[in-house]
């Protein structure tokens, strides 16, 4: 079974409106985790934390990092602060690697504010939801993805995560934005695997798309589906765990991608340190990923913002308990 998606056969005609996206770095698969934003105990940026995060996840080999995520607590951010984590990263990484941007938010305009300050600011690719809290057609989607990929000229991603904006990307619709050159690639934080598999199969013929799961614990299954890469929160706390599940991929290993995922999965069970009486999951698991990085002594506070709710002693002790018998500790 080959580790990698079929190779391209044919290209799509492109409206002559679009342009086909030009970036310094290309975005072309591999893990791309999507980066923590450290913060101090009094919920300032914690710059120097963030430096030592990025030069972490540098060494273990990833191959990018997307900045304004949710696991980056995006939703918490002002969009000052978004701007100030995302000019501080691209000046880290120093063009390394690809630097993916976030520009999620309620609305087309708001979106589009988002992706002119990334594109101000140096990211490589973007990454952008279907618009939320007021409900959208998927006619509406597609003008919102048209509209975002015309106005601004770097290569843009669907973020499909339905437990967030409450709309599943249809897969025509996310094959017919590919081949008319307005999606450059999918990150699926959907949890469906077949639809996953779907999406890569819709767009496998579409020159250079990229479709990238989002799951900590399905990473295998979605590169042997086709996917490109994999976008772990957890890849904050093991990079090297899953650079070497998706090498292990590509050179058509499966045993060993499948071994180190089921490593992986017993790791992240650890986003349920959180005791569920005080607290919600998304809570837990992000306060779970901060309480492991101090632990591995990357970051120096595992703050998170408000209003969620940070892990007590007894939690962080349960974190602790899973980085060891991971053998992170």
């Amino acid at each position: 079974m080959p580790a990698q998606p079929s190779p391209i056969q044919s290209s799509p005609v492109q409206p002559a409106s679009i342009r086909p996206a030009q970036s310094a770095r290309p975005v072309t698969g591999g893990v791309i985790p999507p980066v923590c934003t450290p913060l101090t105990p009094d919920r300032e940026l914690d710059l120097s934390s963030l430096e030592r995060l990025c030069g972490f996840l540098l060494d273990g080999g990833v191959a990018g990092l997307f900045v304004g995520g949710s696991t980056g607590e995006t939703a918490y951010l002002t969009d000052d602060r978004r701007a100030r984590v995302l000019a501080a990263v691209v000046g880290i990484v120093a063009g390394q690697v690809p630097v993916v941007a976030g520009t999620i938010d309620l609305s087309t305009d708001r979106v589009l504010g988002h992706a002119r300050t990334a594109a101000r600011l140096g990211a490589d690719a973007l990454v952008a939801t279907a618009p939320f809290y007021a409900p959208t057609h998927p006619a509406e989607i597609a003008v919102h993805f048209r509209s975002v990929r015309e106005a601004v000229d770097l290569p843009l991603l669907a973020y499909d995560i339905p437990s967030a904006v409450h709309t599943k990307l249809p897969t025509d619709l996310v094959a017919e934005l590919a081949a008319d050159g307005v999606l450059a690639g999918l990150k699926d934080s959907s949890g469906d695997v077949d639809g996953f598999r779907a999406a890569c199969a819709a767009t496998a013929r579409v020159p250079g798309f990229v479709a990238f799961t989002g799951s900590e614990t399905h990473a295998d299954l979605a590169l042997l589906a086709g996917g490109a890469g994999i976008v772990p929160g957890l890849g904050n706390v093991d990079p090297h765990g899953y650079v070497r599940l998706y090498d292990a991929a590509r050179r058509g290993d499966w045993a060993a991608a499948t071994a180190e995922q089921e490593r992986l999965r017993a790791l992240f069970a650890m986003i349920g340190a959180g005791d569920p009486a005080r607290m919600g999951r998304y809570s837990s698991a992000i306060g779970a990923f901060k309480s492991a990085l101090v632990h591995r002594g990357v970051i120096t506070s595992g703050t998170t913002s408000r209003p969620m709710i940070g892990l007590n002693d007894t939690e962080r002790a349960t974190v602790l308990g899973h980085l060891e018998r991971a053998g992170l500790c």
